[in-house]
């Protein structure tokens, strides 16, 4: 890619990490490299296994101790993000990938579990050709207003309204 942008998956609607796992696999069978950092979550989905079969062109790496609830998250959640951030940046900096993703980004950002300020100092620097996608609720200001692209999710009808718990292979 001659110029890699920021792309925003935000809102409280569904599809913000289904996207971005399209938006890998797209890129991936183009050939490109790919690292997915999930914040937050811990635990092994259906789209892992379908990543895993991309494994040469993505790498999928963990940084949580489960979902982070309303309110303050616990030390080993915010140690968690931290390592977490101290290697993504790593990743962003390094310009070994074509596209990042952080999945659940936003979220830490929100909260200040991550320096907004030191996040918006590594996108500044990272190689011009890397694409990023951020994704998340609650994107803050500053990373909407710095982003090339911001999608915003919002729900407008949903069956878990109505009861229906989580599907395998559609949503976990």
């Amino acid at each position: 890619m001659k110029k890699g942008y920021i792309q925003v998956y935000t809102g409280n609607g569904k599809g913000k990490t289904t996207a971005a796992i399209g938006l890998a696999v797209r890129a991936a069978g183009a050939g490109l490299r790919v690292f997915f950092g999930q914040f937050i979550k811990n635990r092994t989905c259906s789209e892992h296994k379908a990543l895993a079969r991309f494994s040469d062109l993505i790498t999928v790496r963990q940084f949580g101790t489960g979902f982070i609830r309303t309110g303050k998250a616990d030390k080993r959640a915010v140690d968690a993000a931290i390592d977490g951030w101290a290697e993504s940046a790593s990743v962003m900096l390094s310009g070994a990938y074509d596209v990042i993703i952080l999945d659940e980004i936003n979220i830490v950002l929100h909260k200040k579990i991550i320096d907004p300020a030191e996040f918006l100092r590594v996108l500044a620097e990272k190689p011009s050709k890397t694409e990023i996608v951020l994704t998340g609720r609650n994107a803050p200001p500053a990373i909407r207003r710095r982003a090339d692209l911001v999608t915003e999710m919002k729900p407008v009808k949903h069956y878990f309204d109505a009861g229906v718990a989580a599907r395998k292979g559609i949503e976990s």
